[in-house]
C-alpha cells in the first residue's frame, strides 16, 4: 500500500478514537483497526533503559508485561537487533524458551509480529501486533512504515507519555538496593523474580514494595536474604 493510503487510514482511524484518551493508545488501537489485528501494544523507550507499554484490553494484553518481567521475547529482540519479529505463539522456541512456553497460555495461539519503531534515525520503541484470524495482506513493507510513523509521533510528543509506573518501579529498586545492599540491578531480577513466581505485573510487586506489603532484609549470620509479606 502506498504511504500516503496508510497515512490516510492512520488518520481516519485515530478520528474514531476517543480524544480523552492518550496518544500512545490511540495510535496502537488505530493501527489494530488498519491491519485488521485482534490485539496490539506499543512498547516506547524514549529514554535508552527506561520502557513504557500500552496494550489493548483483552486477551493479549498480559504478553507485553510477561516479556518485561523474563526479560525476553521478540519485544526484546526487536528492539536491540534493529528489525521485524515474527513469532507463531504455539510451541516452545529457544529464542525465548520461558516466554514462548507461558505466552500460549496466556494468550492461546496467536501470531505475534514486534516491528520496531524507528524517529530521528535510532529505535524508540516497538509496535507489536497479535493475529488470531485468516491471514490479511499485511506486507513487512506496511508494517515498517506504520510502526515508524507512530515512533516519531511519539517522540515528538514525549512530554504526553505517562512515566509514573516507571517511576514507582524505580522507587521500589531503589528501596530493595538499600534493603538488601546490592547493586540496583540485582534488586530489579529481584523484583522480577517476584513477579514472575506471583504471575503478576513488575508494577504490581513495585506497588507492594512501596506500600510496605513486600519488605526484604539481609539475615548476615546465615547470609541469606529472607522477605516478607505482610497484610495491608
Amino acid at each position: 500500500m502506498e504511504p500516503t493510503q496508510l497515512l490516510s487510514l492512520l488518520a481516519r482511524s485515530l478520528a474514531k478514537v476517543d480524544t480523552d484518551r492518550p496518544l500512545a493508545m490511540r495510535l496502537c488501537e488505530a493501527c489494530v483497526d488498519i491491519l485488521r489485528a485482534q490485539g496490539g501494544a506499543l512498547t516506547v523507550s524514549a529514554v535508552p533503559g527506561e520502557r513504557l507499554a500500552v496494550s489493548t484490553p483483552g486477551a493479549f494484553e498480559q504478553l507485553e508485561p510477561l516479556q518485561e518481567v523474563l526479560g525476553e521475547g521478540p519485544v526484546h529482540q526487536a528492539m536491540s537487533e534493529d528489525r521485524l519479529v515474527v513469532m507463531h505463539v504455539d510451541g516452545v522456541t529457544d529464542d525465548y524458551p520461558v516466554f514462548s512456553q507461558l505466552a500460549g497460555t496466556v494468550g492461546g495461539q496467536v501470531m505475534l509480529y514486534a516491528v520496531p519503531m524507528r524517529a530521528g534515525g535510532r529505535v524508540v520503541g516497538v509496535f507489536s501486533l497479535y493475529v488470531t484470524a485468516d491471514p490479511q495482506d499485511r506486507s513487512s513493507e506496511d508494517l515498517q512504515f506504520l510502526a515508524d510513523a507512530v515512533g516519531a509521533s511519539l517522540l515528538g510528543d514525549a512530554d504526553s507519555l505517562d512515566w509514573s509506573e516507571r517511576a514507582q518501579i524505580h522507587q521500589a529498586t531503589g528501596m530493595v538496593t538499600a534493603q538488601l545492599r546490592v547493586p540496583p540491578e540485582d534488586a530489579l531480577a529481584v523484583l522480577r523474580a517476584h513477579a514472575f513466581a506471583r504471575s503478576t505485573s513488575l508494577l504490581s510487586v513495585a506497588l507492594d514494595v512501596l506500600e510496605r506489603r513486600l519488605t526484604f532484609s539481609l539475615d548476615e549470620s546465615q547470609d541469606d536474604t529472607i522477605d516478607r509479606t505482610e497484610d495491608p
